[in-house]
């Protein structure tokens, strides 16, 4: 690890400080590093990004006056400092001359000593700053204040256990493509070279790896053998019970996962929607990848119109957007990017999709409503809500060991058999009399 590398982490660190999502900035980051630094890369980005309240709480206090707010990038680089100090093992003089040389590479010549005299700083009152951090909820489990007071009112007694879920590194599970092979299969497949797997309770077609592998190592992946999807998210697709002929409609498809899944469980007349162009154009690659096809359409799901509005459909598949709040493991650059007026904003666009949408449903059809939240006001409370303004809306019950109820749904929290955390709520539309 150099300080080309270290430089190239801060400018990424800095994309997500500005605003952008770390899964937006790292893929552009990567082609600068040298392939075997790339692992490396990625453990210091999102290691900030999972640490930034604690690693933002020991800056403040390490800098004699704030950065100027401009200078994403230095303060991106101390993060990125500090992190190594305590998360990497790195010996401590190797972590402060590559950052501070890093420095220089940033063309940042002002801040070398600056970024010298914080991390030998750091060094010297460490025990105190540990301490200081650890003495402040949340701070210790590194999650910002309005989230962990959301999620402690939310499960009480469960919050404990996500906030350790948040900090874990997610396992790279796999959905094997029924249309190619079973499961048990796969499974030897990946054996034979040397890939050990084990199967997901309950949820039919998954696999996780026992060590994350780029996909280029999985048996037949570019042939569309397997796909990489969380196993809590498999869960979506067998929930709406699809059957064949039947007309179905995926609403924010993208990037595409679900609506992979639901072509490969039955022969069904899909049309993916998304409002995203890019995006969409996303779940063509992926479908294209698994041999398979469906009517891809550019629209806003709150808003009427389009082909899409024209036809109805026997299920629909909404996974709304949300706060994400339940996939923070995978995507940890959420503690900086999320904020607490996010929520209300997202509740009522989810409500005006939800019913926008339910006319396009059939009677005796049904919805699944997904979110990869765990607040209830995006989950629960939006489904009492929805069904106590919609006299035909009712809700149907979902087994799933290891959800827990919530309201007309069921929620997974993060960690549960080393799933992400998941909502859904299944609605059936009551046929007219």
């Amino acid at each position: 690890m150099g300080a080309e590398l270290r430089a190239v982490a801060a400018r990424g660190v800095a994309g997500v400080l500005r605003g952008a999502s770390l899964s937006t900035v790292l893929p552009a980051m990567l082609p600068r590093v040298e392939p075997r630094d790339r692992t490396l890369l990625q453990e210091m980005s999102y290691g900030v990004c999972r640490q930034a309240v604690r690693l933002e709480f020991w800056l403040e206090r390490l800098l004699s006056r704030p950065l100027k707010a401009k200078e994403h990038e230095v303060h991106a680089l101390l993060l990125c400092g500090l992190y190594q100090l305590e998360y990497m093992r790195v010996p401590a003089h190797a972590a402060i001359a590559e950052t501070v040389e890093a420095a220089r590479l940033l063309k940042r010549a002002w801040a070398v000593g600056l970024v010298n005299g914080v991390l030998r700083s750091f060094q010297r009152r460490r025990d105190d700053l540990m301490a200081e951090a650890d003495a402040i909820d949340a701070v210790r489990h590194a999650c910002p204040g309005w989230l962990l007071n959301r999620l402690r009112k939310a499960w009480p007694t469960r919050a404990d256990g996500v906030l350790d879920a948040w900090m874990q590194r997610p396992p790279l599970t796999l959905r094997v493509n029924r249309r190619q092979g079973d499961v048990d299969a796969y499974r030897q497949q990946l054996e034979a070279v040397g890939l050990g797997a084990e199967n997901v309770p309950g949820v039919a077609d998954a696999l996780t790896l026992s060590r994350a592998v780029p996909v280029e190592r999985l048996p037949g992946f570019d042939q569309g053998r397997v796909s990489v999807q969380d196993a809590g998210a498999q869960l979506a697709a067998r929930l709406l019970d699809v059957r064949a002929g039947q007309r179905v409609l995926d609403v924010c498809a993208a990037p595409g996962g679900k609506s992979g899944h639901l072509l490969e469980i039955a022969d069904i007349e899909l049309c993916a929607l998304d409002n995203d162009a890019t995006r969409l154009a996303r779940v063509g690659e992926n479908l294209e990848r698994l041999r398979l096809s469906a009517r891809l359409e550019l629209a806003d799901a709150a808003e009427p119109g389009g082909d899409w509005y024209r036809s109805d459909y026997e299920r629909i598949l909404l996974d709304a957007p949300c706060s994400a709040t339940g996939v923070i493991r995978r995507h940890a650059d959420i503690k900086l990017l999320r904020r607490n007026s996010d929520i209300e904003k997202l509740v009522e666009l989810q409500y005006r999709i939800l019913t926008n949408v339910w006319p396009r449903l059939s009677a005796g059809g049904t919805l699944l409503y997904a979110t990869c939240s765990l607040l209830p006001e995006e989950n629960a409370d939006q489904m009492i809500r929805f069904i106590a303004e919609q006299p035909d809306a009712e809700a149907l019950p979902l087994k799933v060991d290891a959800a827990v109820p919530a309201g007309p749904g069921i929620q997974i929290l993060p960690g549960t058999r080393d799933m992400d955390g998941f909502f859904y709520a299944l609605l059936r539309k009551r046929p007219v009399a």
